[in-house]
């Protein structure tokens, strides 16, 4: 078993902060022209097509434990409906609102880990979530009566996503990362293959199958890479430490996606969402400069 290092897990799940919104910008951008159940299925077609020559370049395998492998089937399909809420929400909300939204998502973690992992939950820690969601409130622009349902959307992610790393983290230890999203690629993939043909026959709007055109499938390409790469440093942080300590950092996500939001869609936050945006920052570098000293040996007495 791996032991924690907390502040390599921390840094980890920043990147993952800064690469995830990427994905989800570029997702909005494909999200008015490309079904949603093809786009789905492209991300993790892509996911499984880049993992495998790794896993087989560098010797590794695929065998998981019975008990593995049954949690890796439940954490993909926490996966794919987490990333189509994820992908539908986009299609209706600015990117900072809809990661903003989301952001229930640290309460849940400290939960589920509290009650599901035995973590510990201290009051620290649960102080500085609170002060980042605070934050987070003053982030979210329109209200459930401007956006309607769609406005629920990210609320369902938090809960899926939630679930989710409550499984990365309880295999996490037990299965090599890039073995682990490689077997989740292979699993998704005709799973959302075959609902695709099968709504395809429905006529359903979301089930379409569409030829992209050649920037489209840049643009499908891209979300494949980022994709992959985001969940591949979520599930190695949650190797290296415990999702009570993670959850607080996430809310660094919300800064990365108001940035992407101005660069791509011109979408800036008023006054109001950058105080919450500087308030879900420090909450989060609180957290990190108190595991770094958490960290520190303590010096012998003399």
């Amino acid at each position: 078993m791996i032991s924690d290092r907390p502040m390599l897990g921390i840094s980890l799940m920043i990147g993952f902060c800064v690469v995830a919104p990427l994905g989800d910008a570029i997702a909005k951008v494909l999200g008015d022209t490309i079904p949603l159940t093809e786009l789905v299925t492209v991300r993790f077609a892509a996911q499984a097509a880049l993992l495998l020559p790794i896993i087989w370049a560098t010797g590794r395998t695929l065998a998981m434990t019975p008990r593995v492998m049954r949690l890796t089937v439940i954490r993909t399909v926490l996966h794919i409906l987490g990333i189509g809420g994820m992908f539908t929400a986009l299609r209706y909300l600015p990117l900072a609102d809809a990661v903003a939204i989301a952001f229930v998502l640290p309460f849940i973690m400290l939960l589920l880990g509290r009650v599901f992992l035995d973590e510990t939950v201290g009051p620290r820690r649960l102080s500085a979530c609170v002060v980042g969601f605070a934050g987070t409130l003053l982030v979210i622009q329109p209200s459930f009566a401007e956006v309607g349902w769609p406005a629920l959307l990210p609320l369902f992610v938090a809960l899926v996503f939630a679930l989710y790393i409550l499984v990365s983290r309880t295999i996490a230890k037990e299965c090599d990362p890039l073995s682990l999203q490689a077997v989740s690629g292979l699993v998704a993939t005709p799973i959302l293959f075959a609902a695709m043909l099968a709504g395809w026959a429905s006529g359903a709007e979301m089930f379409a199958i569409r030829a992209p055109t050649t920037q489209e499938t840049f643009l499908l390409a891209a979300i494949g890479v980022i994709g992959t790469l985001a969940h591949l440093l979520m599930t190695w942080s949650l190797r290296f430490a415990p999702s009570a300590t993670l959850a607080p950092i996430q809310y660094l996500e919300i800064p990365f996606a108001t940035l992407f939001g101005w660069l791509i869609f011109g979408d800036f936050p008023d006054g109001l969402a950058l105080v919450g945006i500087l308030i879900t920052v420090a909450a989060g570098l609180y957290i990190v400069f108190r595991e770094r000293a958490a960290a520190e040996p303590v010096p012998p007495e003399t």
